[in-house]
């Protein structure tokens, strides 16, 4: 059967939120649209609360919970924060490091902070949303992959492992979690996304053709949590239409 939102609206728990026109931010837009409140996490307290005040002043509901997913203690203190404003009912990880360097230049502490960020902290922030959803028996878990989930290339080797591994957490999850009510999917980008990083570094189109714009996949997002649990989606990947594959 089908998520009746109308009836829930529970809390949404994003993590990973920076830009405002970043995916982050996007998909916690999305969400506030349904009437839901969106929890928002990102390292820069400030980015965080802007982009709440955006939410809140567009007619949503949204709070901003910044902290630090590498570190255990802040995802475990945050969750705690979210469940005090209501059930949660959908977390969403989009959180990463991206080291870019030839392989035999990444130090090993660059490469462990990489795996802290999106291997570590995607763990830790799955088994406390989990354990917040368990008693529900139903809520949505996605992790955000990238195009480095599927295959490693330089200069890319610490980012490709960090989001290979994540992409294994996710499918044990659901595997695990799945028969228990809760959806757990992954998603991968495969492509450039049409949001401040790419416009800030020049890299982007004029015409922004061949990439994947923000509410597109913010869209995909939503879809995926209110799928019927008769045909759940545990991975999928989005690329624009000039994207080679």
């Amino acid at each position: 059967m089908a998520v009746d939102q109308k009836a829930t609206r529970g809390v949404v728990w994003v993590v990973g939120v920076g830009a405002s026109a970043g995916l982050g931010a996007a998909v916690a837009r999305r969400f506030a649209k349904e009437g839901h409140t969106v929890a928002l996490t990102g390292r820069t307290g400030e980015r965080v609360e802007k982009v709440a005040r955006e939410i809140v002043e567009g007619g949503g509901k949204a709070l901003a919970l910044p902290g630090d997913v590498s570190q255990e203690a802040d995802v475990v203190a945050i969750a705690d924060k979210v469940t005090k404003v209501g059930p949660l009912e959908v977390a969403v990880f989009n959180a990463a490091t991206a080291v870019r360097a030839p392989s035999l230049e990444i130090t090993t502490a660059d490469f462990e902070s990489t795996l802290r960020t999106a291997t570590i902290g995607g763990f830790v922030f799955g088994r406390e949303a989990v354990r917040r959803l368990l008693p529900q028996q139903r809520g949505t878990l996605l992790f955000t992959g990238a195009t480095a989930s599927l295959r490693g290339r330089p200069p890319f080797a610490a980012f490709a492992a960090s989001k290979a591994a994540l992409r294994s957490i996710s499918q044990t999850f659901a595997r695990e979690f799945g028969p228990r009510g809760i959806h757990v999917a992954h998603v991968i980008i495969d492509g450039g996304i049409d949001g401040e990083r790419l416009r800030s570094r020049a890299a982007a189109p004029p015409d922004h053709e061949g990439l994947l714009a923000l509410g597109d996949i913010a869209e995909v997002y939503w879809h995926l949590h209110v799928q019927p649990r008769s045909a759940w989606t545990q991975e999928l990947d989005l690329r624009p239409f000039k994207e080679p594959f």
